[in-house]
């Protein structure tokens, strides 16, 4: 009769301090840290229909087209100039999701379609009650020039 035994010898490991998951005293060869978004690099917006400032050359408006409710909601986006002229020339992206369950509801970030009248729209999809939040981020020559948050509830 053949009897194999194995033995295995696990020593006591002890986690580095630095918050990184390795064990102390472990190689450079470590995972990198990944930075979790704690969207602090939106800005709270003022309730819909205020001006909001852009740049130094820009406001914008912002609201729904109706009071939002159960279904189908459109946001609208208008940008003008400091002299209060129509401006196009942006890109304007937009993410309806529920803070309290992150993700779950995401319409992920989409970009605004612009209207035949100037107007920029997003259609979204509020699909339960709650507390919602609609974030923007507002483009020009590739690089990011405003990010707001506007919180409401349903």
């Amino acid at each position: 009769m053949l009897i194999v035994v194995c033995v295995m010898a696990f020593g006591p490991t002890t986690l580095a301090a630095d918050g990184s998951g390795q064990p102390a005293g472990a190689d450079d060869a470590k995972v990198p840290a990944v930075k979790v978004s704690d969207d602090s690099d939106f800005q709270k917006l003022p309730k819909p229909g205020a001006k909001v400032p852009l740049d130094g050359d820009h406001y914008f408006i912002y609201g729904f087209d109706k009071r939002p409710k159960l279904g189908a909601a459109i946001m609208k986006v208008e940008v003008f100039t400091q002299a209060g002229r129509p401006d196009t020339s942006f890109v304007v992206k937009g993410d309806l999701d529920m803070p309290s369950m992150k993700g779950a509801h995401s319409t992920g970030e989409k970009e605004f379609t612009l209207s035949k009248k100037g107007a920029y729209l997003l259609p979204s999809e509020i699909v339960m009650p709650g507390d919602w939040e609609f974030k923007f981020t507002f483009e020009k020559g590739g690089k990011t020039v405003f990010r707001g948050a506007y919180q409401f509830d349903i």
